[in-house]
């Protein structure tokens, strides 16, 4: 594999256009996971993304998948249910259930990229105030869900999961909602995924990201839940 530069204790990255094509977007490894350096990633588009036989890895896709919250789509068959409030959706009530619930293991893929050391590393970003989770109950049951960081007027997600059919796609739903009453201009989904994408999501340059970022992450924070 190409060599990539690797991070020590000092905060800095190297330029996105750095980063590898094969695999897309590997940019560098090492370094921690600091409340500080995190921010500084998701600032300049960066994102940690390993398993515990690794070291830190740190990626910037080309292009990015992103949301625009005007152009969330909604399928009939969603607005019904959303329409039907068969569940209850709330932000920031039950975090830490949330990531670990995204860190179990699925079908598809026995592992999870959610280590010991990542999940501590958001729970401390959530604790001051930067990391947010959406629930989706039912009944009382947590059924879905999804976390992610907020910097500004953009929401950078991370992983989301469902125990329900659709549980996931309501508590996208509701986010989005609520980031656009909020007054969000942006969305990063970072991976393209069918899922994200019959959602209304779609793929931009790397070099138009940043700039958006640039832009929008320098916002007064948006983030309005209690």
């Amino acid at each position: 594999m190409t060599q990539i530069p690797w991070l020590d204790e000092e905060l800095w990255f190297p330029p996105l256009d750095q980063a590898l094509t094969d695999p897309d977007g590997l940019l560098a490894a090492g370094g921690d996971l600091s409340p500080k350096r995190l921010l500084l990633a998701y600032r300049l588009g960066i994102f940690p993304w390993f398993d515990d036989q690794q070291p830190i890895l740190w990626w910037s896709p080309n292009p990015r998948c992103v949301l625009f919250p005007d152009q969330l789509y909604l399928s009939r068959s969603l607005k019904k249910l959303l329409r039907q409030q068969r569940f209850e959706v709330s932000f920031d009530r039950a975090f830490e259930q949330v990531i670990d619930a995204c860190a179990e293991p699925r079908s598809e893929d026995p592992g999870t990229w959610i280590t010991d050391e990542m999940k501590h590393a958001y729970l401390e970003l959530h604790r001051l105030g930067s990391a947010h989770s959406v629930e989706v109950w039912q009944q009382g049951q947590l059924v879905g869900g999804l976390y992610g960081v907020a910097i500004g007027r953009v929401f950078f997600g991370e992983s989301m999961f469902s125990r329900v059919s659709n549980a996931s796609k309501v508590g996208f739903a509701s986010l989005v909602e609520q980031l656009t009453n909020w007054g969000y201009a942006l969305i990063d989904c970072q991976v393209e995924t069918e899922h994200l994408m019959s959602l209304g999501a779609g793929l931009i340059p790397r070099t138009e990201f940043a700039r958006q970022l640039e832009q929008h992450c320098a916002a007064e924070n948006h983030w309005r839940a209690d």
